[in-house]
């Protein structure tokens, strides 16, 4: 079978200095950037009567905390039917509505499974557990219907992190079931295109690694988005910035889409609030440049804005774990893996990398 490699794909793979050198086009103009925060734990928190404070000192709602930081877009995720209701449909369509009432854009990341879905959990719902394919298409198609119906969001994923597929085994990106992958991803694009006309539509992957290869497979079977999503933490894809930026710019060229970090992070400190590990918690873990500390985790977001602000092909980026402070107690050892990556330090009281996220 020929591969038909794209001229500024070639050009990223021998690698350049400058992605805009890889792949011209026109100068950087201003631009309404996605500003983005996901906060999907946000209700079990508030239910725990954590009180978060602005970057004064000032206890106020979350929501208000982040919208005048600059924040426009909130992104939640959402599961099918999670054993403890928490981001469940009424969850979710709860919040969205309070985030529209603040002004501010709604983003589901739809996990069409019920609890976690990433690269190394892509789970179906029990429900549909015993489904045919048939039925699983329909399945997808009506689930899909309603959430847009119910929530009518601005930006909507059809899966999360699927660089593996989604509702596996159906749904693999293998070679055995890849043609089931696309149907059932098409399912879902059009459940959201026959409800809104404005909603955007984003293929999630995380990382880099064979990002062409997928969104390659989604353009051959001619499947219908709008934005390229990409997860991005070093302590898993890497502590190279230029990849980074390299990589908006040949994948935005190569597929004529615009692209979002969808997913990032960064430590304000390698300590802890509770005894449950933290995922990153080692000097090994970090990129030198950036220490873990209030002004290392800021200097890192606000590189990250640079070269989404500097990219032709790049419409914002997202910091997830925003609200994920410890709220079991300081002994919980069930608490919060990411306690010292949220955007609220142990006081609960905003970080300065909230700066980044200014108009």
């Amino acid at each position: 079978m020929r591969i038909l490699v794209p001229i500024c794909l070639l050009a990223f793979l021998f690698s350049c200095d400058d992605a805009k050198d890889c792949c011209p086009g026109p100068d950087p103009v201003e631009k309404d950037l996605i500003r983005g925060t996901d906060i999907s734990f946000l209700p079990e928190i508030e239910e725990a009567g954590v009180v978060f404070k602005n970057s004064a000192g000032v206890e106020k709602n979350m929501l208000d905390i982040l919208k005048e930081s600059g924040v426009n877009t909130i992104r939640i995720r959402l599961w099918h039917t999670p054993v403890d209701g928490h981001s469940s449909l009424a969850e979710v369509t709860a919040l969205a509505a309070r985030v529209k009432a603040k002004g501010m854009k709604v983003w589901l990341s739809v996990h069409y499974s019920d609890t976690w879905a990433d690269p190394g959990h892509q789970i179906k719902p029990e429900a549909w557990s015993d489904a045919s394919f048939s039925d699983l298409q329909d399945s997808v198609y009506l689930y899909t219907k309603k959430i847009m119906t119910e929530i009518d969001p601005d930006i909507i994923q059809i899966g999360n992190e699927i660089n593996p597929g989604f509702l596996l085994p159906d749904g693999g990106t293998g070679a055995g079931t890849l043609a089931n992958f696309i149907v059932l991803l098409k399912k879902g694009v059009q459940a959201v295109r026959e409800t809104s006309a404005d909603t955007q539509i984003m293929m999630h992957v995380a990382g880099f690694d064979n990002a062409n290869w997928f969104y390659q497979q989604l353009s051959t079977n001619a499947v219908d988005y709008d934005l390229i999503g990409l997860s991005y933490y070093p302590i898993w894809h890497g502590k190279d910035l230029n990849l980074v930026k390299s990589s908006i710019q040949s994948l935005g060229f190569a597929y004529n889409k615009q692209v979002v970090i969808a997913e990032t992070a960064y430590p304000f400190s390698l300590s802890w609030e509770d005894w449950t590990n933290n995922i990153v918690g080692e000097n090994g873990q970090l990129i030198p440049a950036y220490p873990a500390t209030p002004e290392g985790q800021k200097n890192f977001m606000m590189k990250l804005r640079d070269i989404v602000t500097e990219s032709s092909k790049a419409a914002g980026f997202c910091y997830w774990g925003t609200e994920w402070v410890s709220f079991k107690g300081n002994e919980a050892t069930d608490g919060s893996t990411w306690e010292n990556q949220a955007l609220f330090d142990f006081d609960n009281k905003a970080v300065p990398a909230l700066e980044a996220f200014a108009e």
